[in-house]
C-alpha cells in the first residue's frame, strides 16, 4: 500500500532521536493539521491522558490528551499535533491497527508516524532513519536500510532550524543531500 502522505521514523536504537525527529517535523508543520502516531509491541501500562478508542484482537489504539507528562505522545501533542494517536500491537495487527487509526481523520491529512515495523507493510511518502554511534540498545533495522530513506541524526537536528523536507499536493518530500 502507498501512502503518500505518510513519514515513517526508524531509528538504529534507543536514543537515536525518533521522538525529536517526529517532534521537530510536527513544529515545522503544525499550521498543516499534522497528526502525529506511534505504534509500539510493548504492552505497558498506558498513562493518564490516553483515551482508548478502540481495543481487538491484537491491538489496542489510544489517543493522547495530556500534554504534561514526558511520554513521547504527550511531547507530540505538545509539539503541536492536531492529533496524536498511540497503539500497543502484536506484530500480527499492525497494520490493522493502523489501518484503523487512519480512519479517525481526513484522507491526505500529514502523518508522521514513529514506527519502523510499518515500513514493512506501507510505502510512505517518505522514510527517515535517525542513526546514532550510541549503544543504546541498537536494533537490527538491516532489512529497512535497503528500503528508499533519508538519513539524520540527533547533530543535524541541533544544528539545522529548519528541516530539509516538505508537505505538498499530500505528499512528503525530501530535499535533503545528505549529513
Amino acid at each position: 500500500m502507498i501512502i503518500p502522505n505518510l513519514l515513517i521514523i526508524a531509528g538504529t536504537g534507543n536514543k537515536s532521536g525518533k521522538t525529536s525527529m517526529a517532534c521537530r517535523i510536527i513544529e515545522q508543520f503544525r499550521y498543516s493539521a499534522i497528526v502525529s502516531v506511534k505504534i509500539t509491541p510493548h504492552f505497558h501500562d498506558t498513562t493518564p491522558g490516553l483515551v482508548l478508542l478502540s481495543e481487538k484482537a491484537g491491538y489496542s489504539v489510544y489517543e493522547e490528551t495530556n500534554f504534561d507528562t514526558s511520554k513521547d505522545t504527550s511531547r507530540m501533542l505538545k509539539a503541536g499535533a492536531s492529533g496524536v494517536f498511540f497503539a500497543k500491537v502484536t506484530d500480527g495487527s499492525l497494520f490493522e491497527a493502523f489501518k484503523e487509526i487512519i480512519s479517525y481523520f481526513p484522507e491526505g491529512t500529514p502523518i508522521v508516524c514513529e514506527s519502523p515495523a510499518l515500513r514493512r507493510y506501507v510505502v510512505p511518502g517518505l522514510f527517515i532513519i535517525m542513526t546514532s554511534a550510541e549503544k543504546n540498545n541498537q536494533k537490527d533495522i538491516r532489512s529497512l536500510l535497503d528500503l528508499p530513506h533519508v538519513e539524520f541524526n540527533l547533530d543535524y537536528l541541533t544544528l539545522n532550524k529548519d528541516l530539509p523536507i516538505a508537505f505538498t499536493d499530500s505528499k512528503w518530500i525530501s530535499r535533503y543531500n545528505g549529513c
